[in-house]
């Protein structure tokens, strides 16, 4: 397994601070990894082992401990020195009214302790609940491999955009979920995908909320990971189903959408009035966090390769740390507009530019008169660049630093 430095070049200034480390992510995108990863950076700190206390509370193991008051005493019992201890929770929402525990901890042990939590919620800081630690803590995102972290897995790194055509095109059907690549044959990273994909909606979203119409949220949950980078609506998605003479309360619809977001197994983007500078409400575009959950779903769709390229590039974004939002024009879309500080960029992405397309993609920034810079994204390897606007091949720009 490579190491996610990443990752931990931004936990790593925090390893001693008096603050709670927070890692979220979807389920089995690495988490656990890389708190692997920070035990031995400080276990090479020449921190002794009993010191340090760790919990997977996916675990039967620790099953006797998902309360908080049962964590609390866990710990406690496990403190019997006057050195620092360092705790790693891992799945921390499994735990019932986990922050009690946690802010009780804090509030005792105070710098003898640095704890790290990992979670599989979006909302895992939103709750009242999560009010006990305001202040006391500092969040990571963790996501699925990029292709330049596949590259590193597969030895792949110094090859041209040529010779990685083929782990491209793998990349963009089955995602990134580390543990796939050490499984061989596309049965078995199908068998492995499948399982993840349902432990997400079984656990992370039927069991957490309840659902009692098994039937219409899976039928819904499979439409839209099936058809990524598409607007959706609680009224469009009502509308498709009442076509299959389907009648769906628009309110169960959002309700849907938002406990798959919560999940992290979609990404809900927004969309931007350009001119306006105002966010539009009511249509968003979603976009899965990793397509191979997507993959193992669609059994009968064609491969939508304009989709799955767009859904690439906003997830190589997301990871590179940039807020995005879709450009809306009068008579066009800028497929992302990506900010982070003061830096600003705009992407289109297509997956052939060929002669009908061209104008179209390029075109679309007449309408927009600044002096950001603009790309189109493609998996043309000729330069199409014209007119301050930059054409990249979509391997190149992954492998950008």
């Amino acid at each position: 397994m490579i190491v996610r430095e990443k990752y931990l070049k931004e936990i790593r200034p925090f390893y001693d601070v008096d603050l709670i480390k927070v890692i979220v992510g979807i389920r089995r995108c690495g988490k656990s990894v890389i708190l692997t990863q920070i035990m031995d950076e400080i276990k090479k700190k020449k921190v002794k082992n009993e010191n340090i206390i760790y919990v997977n509370f996916e675990s039967k193991q620790y099953s006797y401990l998902l309360t908080d008051d049962a964590l609390y005493q866990f710990v406690k019992e496990k403190i019997k020195n006057k050195e620092k201890y360092y705790i790693f929770f891992d799945e921390i929402q499994m735990v019932d009214r986990w922050e009690l525990a946690i802010n009780s901890l804090k509030a005792e042990y105070g710098l003898k302790i640095s704890m790290f939590l990992t979670g599989s919620n979006s909302d895992l800081l939103s709750s009242e609940l999560a009010t006990h630690i305001a202040g006391r803590y500092v969040s990571f995102q963790v996501y699925p491999f990029t292709f330049m972290e596949v590259c590193e897995i597969k030895n792949l790194k110094g090859k041209n955009k040529y010779e990685l055509q083929d782990a491209f095109d793998e990349y963009m059907l089955w995602g990134g979920m580390p543990q796939r690549f050490s499984i061989e044959g596309e049965s078995g990273m199908r068998a492995y995908l499948l399982d993840v994909y349902n432990s997400i909606v079984v656990k992370d979203i039927m069991e957490r909320f309840h659902i009692k119409e098994l039937d219409l949220f899976q039928r819904i949950i499979e439409y839209v990971v099936t058809t990524p980078a598409q607007v959706f609506s609680a009224h469009s998605l009502a509308k498709y189903f009442e076509s299959s003479n389907r009648i769906v309360a628009k309110n169960t619809l959002y309700n849907y959408l938002e406990y798959m977001c919560k999940a992290l197994l979609i990404h809900k983007v927004s969309r931007y009035d350009i001119r306006g500078k105002r966010i539009l409400t009511g249509k968003y575009k979603y976009y899965l966090t990793d397509l191979g959950l997507g993959q193992v779903m669609n059994t009968s769709r064609k491969l939508q390769l304009g989709a799955y390229l767009e859904n690439v590039v906003y997830n190589e974004l997301l990871s590179r740390g940039y807020d995005i939002t879709i450009g809306s024009l009068e008579n066009g879309e800028v497929d992302f507009i990506a900010m982070k500080g003061k830096e600003k960029l705009y992407f289109q992405v297509t997956y052939k530019l060929t002669d009908d397309i061209i104008d179209r993609e390029f075109n679309v920034y007449n309408n927009i008169n600044d002096h950001y810079p603009k790309y189109v994204l493609s998996t043309d390897t000729f330069d199409f660049s014209q007119n301050g606007i930059i054409h990249k091949n979509i391997i190149d720009w992954l492998l950008e630093e």
